[in-house]
């Protein structure tokens, strides 16, 4: 082989290498995307989830009269109004600590955002720092040609800081037997 040849042959190469490891660089930022896409999903569906669970009511379940009062006729100060209530003589419930959120509605503004995300045993979760989540709950019934406060709309919003990624999730909750939790 004469020196040329050789010199050829090594450009040649050199290129095939450079676009092999252009192409598996793509590749490789390319995979992260469905993880990233399947853990926003994640995140938006078990908190939908999680508030779907909760009670529907026209009081708080720490009224009294939780299971026998319609629309007003809750105790002063148990009503469920739309975000977090606050419960005479009490702090502002929380999804994390006591006094925790009972009813649907009480989800109405919350959101986590980075490093702040935790599950619902209020430990954080470090692995989601580049995530943020909202949630918002709106009166519904009319849709469905009920009473306005009949149903609630459930607008789960999940997103990544880092791709852009985002993922809104909603759910209807219905409140089947008005005096019961």
């Amino acid at each position: 082989m004469s020196l040329i040849e050789v010199a050829v042959f090594i450009v040649v190469l050199g290129i095939g290498i450079a676009g092999t490891v252009i192409l598996y660089n793509q590749l490789t930022r390319a995979s992260v995307d469905p993880m990233v896409r399947k853990q926003t999903l994640a995140i938006a569906s078990s908190l939908l989830e999680e508030i779907e669970m909760r009670a529907f009511t026209h009081c708080d379940t720490d009224d009294a009269n939780v299971f026998t009062a319609g629309a007003g006729g809750c105790t002063a100060g148990y009503a469920e109004n739309f975000g977090p209530d606050t419960v005479p003589a009490s702090a502002a419930e929380t999804r994390y600590a006591d006094p925790r959120f009972d009813n649907v509605n009480d989800y109405d503004g919350f959101n986590m955002v980075g490093a702040n995300i935790r599950g619902a045993d209020g430990q954080f979760v470090p692995s989601l720092a580049g995530y943020r989540v909202t949630v918002s709950v709106a009166n519904a019934g009319a849709s469905f040609g009920l009473a306005a406060d009949a149903a609630l709309l459930i607008t789960v919003t999940a997103s990544h800081d880092g791709t852009g990624t985002s993922v809104a999730l909603q759910g209807y909750r219905f409140r089947y037997a008005p005096n019961s939790p």
